[in-house]
């Protein structure tokens, strides 16, 4: 397998739940963080981390159309393709049009999020710096599910 840390052993073998999100993050502090404040809101989501662009778009193709994740969060910066370039590629299949896709980004440059909305992302989101925002925002990314 070719991600470096990955976290997609939950998918062997097995259909997820109708509560599974892929997120692409490739900082292993926020992926901690991440699944420990998930958890707390929902422990019934299976989460699966990718920390690298092209690897998110290689293991969406590997799943059959009932394994789609029910949410698919980016961070805006990871190696090889970026969110943007992640959602180009996505844009131009149809298999991936009903997943609803957020970016999330310490960058909260303009420029970057309107590229992102004109791709198809739901929203564009700035990480926030304390847990009582972050926790805010989980809820409301989990409310695609």
């Amino acid at each position: 397998m070719p991600y470096s840390h990955q976290k997609e052993k939950n998918l062997i073998g097995k259909i997820p739940s109708s509560k599974f999100i892929l997120l692409g993050e490739d900082d292993i502090d926020d992926e901690e963080l991440l699944k420990e404040l998930f958890s707390s809101v929902d422990d019934s989501l299976e989460l699966t981390f990718i920390n690298n662009g092209r690897h998110v778009i290689e293991h969406l193709d590997t799943l059959a159309a009932e394994q789609l994740p029910c949410l698919l969060i980016l961070d805006y910066n990871m190696p090889e393709l970026n969110a943007a370039d992640i959602l180009e590629n996505l844009k131009a299949r149809r298999r991936y049009d009903d997943i609803p896709k957020i970016i999330w980004s310490t960058s909260g440059t303009e420029t970057y999020r309107k590229k992102c909305l004109e791709l198809g992302a739901n929203d564009y989101i700035i990480k926030p710096s304390r847990v009582s925002e972050l926790l805010q925002a989980i809820k409301y990314m989990i409310s695609y599910c």
